[in-house]
């Protein structure tokens, strides 16, 4: 019994976790609820063999729960794409027995479609890199609803660039600032400064985690990324090798373009989407950049302007083209480490 291979399907809840068991021939031997415990999962399946390949749908906590279950019991888990497996359904009725029951079939038959366990510490810089983009959207929405402040009292503009140290002390002291609105914005002020001041924190973090990371140092040594492009790289990309091709990796972040050919009619309908939409946004700021220091990339840009192709289509192009190239060299650093 111990070496029959059996198929566990998980269907995972904050509170309870409903397991499936089906053997090689597609039998349902279990399929009932327990506590979301790694240690009453691992009964439930146990009497039924110890050689399990499982799968759990990717959310949060499954990884955590599916990494347990590898160190304890041993077990093969992958994490599967909820939006797929919801695709492969045969059924509109949504259930956790049916839910289970699929996700143990689609592991025993193959067809599982497979999201990257990610190892514990490239989860642990990715909740940093991800409070890190909390806190910028905070701080970008605080200026935001300085600026639409001052627009709605008509105050006339300094004549200086906005958020410059100059055009902050007049903000502080500007005279057609009064009343309630004064009040608003001395608050929005003080916010505004804790969240810098969070971010600086944050940011000091990113470095120390990264220190000893061969990979993140490898990338920091790139010419146009920083640390925090760097630390977003390897939190969301985390190993380059999982991916077969540069191309593979360029659509994983959002930046190939989606091909929309229909019969006779041959066309692109833009970047495909997919992917982190804040690792994209780090990754074309960072082209942004690579035009305006790597002679390669200037030159590039400046060929395509001169066809006629418009900047937003450059900028992706420059990003795509460079991280398609980034791939192998991280690879091979990969391999040697």
């Amino acid at each position: 019994m111990g070496s029959v291979q059996q198929f566990v399907g998980l269907d995972y809840h904050d509170e309870v976790v409903q397991v499936c068991v089906m053997d090689s021939a597609g039998k349902m031997l279990e399929n009932r609820a327990c506590q979301n415990d790694a240690s009453e999962i691992i009964a439930i399946v146990t009497p039924h063999g110890q050689k399990v390949r499982g799968a759990i749908e990717a959310c949060c906590g499954a990884a955590n729960l599916a990494e347990e279950l590898i160190l304890r019991a041993g077990w093969s888990i992958d994490l599967a794409h909820p939006g797929y497996v919801a695709r492969l359904k045969q059924s509109p009725d949504k259930h956790d027995f049916g839910d289970a029951r699929l996700l143990a079939d689609l592991v025993r038959v193959g067809y599982l479609p497979k999201v990257w366990l990610a190892p514990e510490n490239i989860r642990e810089l990715r909740r940093v890199v991800r409070y890190r983009q909390q806190l910028t959207k905070e701080r970008r929405n605080c200026k935001l609803q300085i600026r639409g402040l001052l627009r709605d009292g008509r105050v006339p503009k300094p004549g200086v660039q906005a958020w410059t140290m100059k055009w902050r002390r007049w903000l502080e002291v500007a005279p057609q600032i009064h009343g309630k609105m004064r009040w608003v914005i001395d608050r929005q002020l003080r916010r505004l400064q804790f969240l810098e001041k969070e971010i600086r924190i944050v940011e000091r973090q990113l470095a120390q985690m990264i220190k000893e990371d061969p990979a993140a140092q490898k990338l920091l040594t790139v010419q146009g990324i920083g640390l925090v492009t760097a630390a977003t790289l390897r939190a969301e990309i985390g190993h380059f090798a999982r991916f077969r091709t540069g191309k593979q990796l360029s659509r994983f972040c959002g930046l190939s373009p989606r091909n929309a050919s229909s019969g006779q009619r041959q066309a692109d309908a833009g970047l495909i989407r997919a992917g982190n939409p804040e690792l994209r946004a780090v990754l074309i700021e960072a082209a942004h950049r690579l035009k305006r220091f790597d002679p390669r990339w200037r030159q590039l840009a400046l060929e395509m302007r001169l066809r006629g192709k418009p900047a937003n289509v450059i900028t992706a192009a420059v990003a795509n083209r460079w991280l398609r190239g980034l791939y192998h060299v991280m690879c091979a650093l990969e391999t040697a480490c």
